[in-house]
């Protein structure tokens, strides 16, 4: 997905495994001219109010500050830059305390190449676009578009495959109705979507979110109220 060399983007790579943060800037190198390293928070505090880079990735367990809480001190004034955060935890508490913090993209280790460049391009896209991948559903109803949750009343909601495509779908083309064919194209791909089934779908995704956000245009299709 990433193609070309991004000289306007400062990178902050944050990793207290010496092997670890020699391979990681080996390949950030190929797509990033401009790349700060830290071994632990508290130089990377420095490094980031000296040089105020546009994408920050950090490991969560390191010495002296771990990476939550750095993210947390940079988060009280600056709600822009982009922060991936590496992590050999997948614990959910770990994960909301991510997203709490906004803009964040969560990876669990072994990070697959392809998991880390996707976070990165959208990173890049989010910069570009001055969007986050933290979509505000309600006041306590979020959805992640990257790590594809969705968090209510600091919970995790569990969303079926057909939901969170549906979920997905509409919030992509949040400005518009989505079509009835276009819902079938990409929640039911290759199979047949009845009208039952529809009404099935959108019946149990209003018990998991404010049910008043998804709107139904007769013979139009449905349109999600963010």
């Amino acid at each position: 997905m990433i193609k070309k060399l991004y000289k306007n983007i400062k990178i902050l790579y944050v990793e207290d495994d010496d092997i670890a943060r020699e391979n990681g800037l080996e390949y950030l190198e190929n797509f990033f001219d401009t790349i700060y390293e830290a071994s632990d928070a508290i130089n990377a505090l420095k490094l980031y109010e000296k040089y105020k880079p546009d994408i920050i990735i950090t490991d969560i367990q390191m010495p002296k500050l771990n990476g939550l809480e750095f993210v947390k001190r940079i988060r009280q004034n600056d709600k822009k830059t982009q922060i991936i955060i590496i992590t050999a935890f997948s614990d959910k508490d770990y994960l909301l305390k991510a997203i709490e913090l906004g803009l964040v993209k969560y990876l669990v280790k072994p990070v697959r190449e392809k998991e880390f460049e996707e976070a990165l391009f959208l990173c890049i896209n989010a910069l570009e676009k001055d969007e986050t991948n933290i979509i505000q559903l309600d006041e306590i109803t979020f959805f992640d578009t990257f790590n594809k949750n969705l968090i209510s009343n600091n919970e995790i909601v569990k969303l079926r495959a057909k939901e969170l495509d549906f979920l997905e779908l509409l919030i992509k083309n949040k400005n518009r109705y989505v079509s009835y064919e276009e819902i079938e194209n990409y929640v039911w791909n290759d199979s047949v979507m009845t009208k039952d089934a529809l009404k099935t779908l959108v019946k149990n995704i209003k018990t998991k979110i404010p049910k008043d956000l998804i709107l139904n245009l007769t013979n139009s299709g449905y349109k999600i109220a963010i």
